[in-house]
């Protein structure tokens, strides 16, 4: 692929510009590329941040990323539900649901091959058993399937929004309502590849709603229900009301000494596939949040904050 430059584009980044003409591609994986000698300038390889000068060529020969395979690992895995098709864990803060983006391995997935050897085959090879995902620094209650009738009965779920989804956040600020609904749609920010946002008046539709639980000198506690899974977007709601979760630095708040933000997948009710009637799982709040309520001045006792 060749790109030639233009006088807009004098001074600015190698990595920056062919970002900007390969916008599907991740900034990581360019990266990968120039300094394998993959992106050429006027014939030469060069750094990521070597300056541009105007009407040269770029010449980009794309390579094909290493095949990834979802491996077993003995890691650590807490079972909140289970039974013959679904299983419903409790994810710790810092894993990556499954294999991606340089990461290969300390996976839930490779947690999960280890435990349980056989889930349902329909999201390929890397996602057995995924039906859907939390962010990697969001804990809290996910669904896996343990076989392929029960992944679609499952994804027939979350598709009619039938699945209920509750989350416990900290938000930084004080919200003035103490309910309220976000409708704004959201779509990828065209700058920031890695961030999504809700300023454009384009994207998909999401539906996040909240109810203050509690309130703190600058902070507020939140339950946050969603009834769409658009990508990160209880972060960008909330962030784009003015009260970010509390540490999230991609969406503007102020970082914290627990190396994660305040977002917590609470609660979740389905209908087990092969049932008819509906069940709730609730993962309880890990041990740094609720240290991180008590240094905020929690006003409610320990387990009035885990039942809510």
């Amino acid at each position: 692929m060749d790109f030639r430059t233009s006088g807009d584009d004098a001074g600015k980044r190698l990595d920056h510009f062919i970002q900007e003409h390969l916008p599907e591609f991740s900034r990581s994986r360019l990266q990968q590329w120039i300094k394998a000698g993959r992106v050429l300038v006027d014939g030469r390889a060069e750094k990521a941040a070597h300056a541009l000068r105007p009407d040269v060529l770029v010449q980009v020969a794309p390579a094909n990323p290493t095949p990834l395979h979802a491996t077993p690992e003995d890691l650590p895995l807490e079972i909140l539900y289970e039974d013959a098709n679904v299983i419903a864990v409790n994810k710790p803060a810092g894993m990556v649901v499954h294999a991606g983006a340089g990461i290969s391995s300390g996976t839930l997935v490779n947690a999960l091959m280890h435990r349980f050897q056989a889930l349902s085959n329909i999201a390929g090879e890397l996602r057995p058993g995924i039906v859907h995902r939390i962010d990697r620094y969001t804990s809290g209650v996910l669904l896996v399937a343990r076989n392929d009738a029960a992944h679609r009965q499952l994804a027939a779920q979350f598709s009619s929004r039938t699945v209920d989804k509750v989350y416990h956040a900290q938000v930084q600020g004080g919200i003035k309502q103490e309910t309220g609904r976000i409708t704004t749609p959201i779509s990828r920010d065209p700058i920031h590849r890695t961030r999504m946002t809700a300023r454009l008046a384009s994207g998909r539709s999401a539906v996040t709603e909240y109810r203050v639980l509690d309130r703190f000198a600058k902070f507020t506690y939140v339950e946050v229900k969603i009834g769409t899974g658009r990508t990160h977007q209880i972060r960008v709601h909330l962030s784009s009301i003015g009260h970010p979760v509390a540490g999230d630095k991609l969406y503007g708040a102020s970082a914290r000494e627990y190396g994660r933000y305040f977002l917590h997948a609470h609660k979740i009710t389905f209908t087990p596939p092969g049932s008819e009637s509906r069940i709730t799982v609730a993962a309880p709040l890990p041990p740094e949040l609720m240290q991180w309520l008590v240094e905020a001045g929690a006003t409610m006792e320990v387990n009035r904050i885990e039942s809510n």
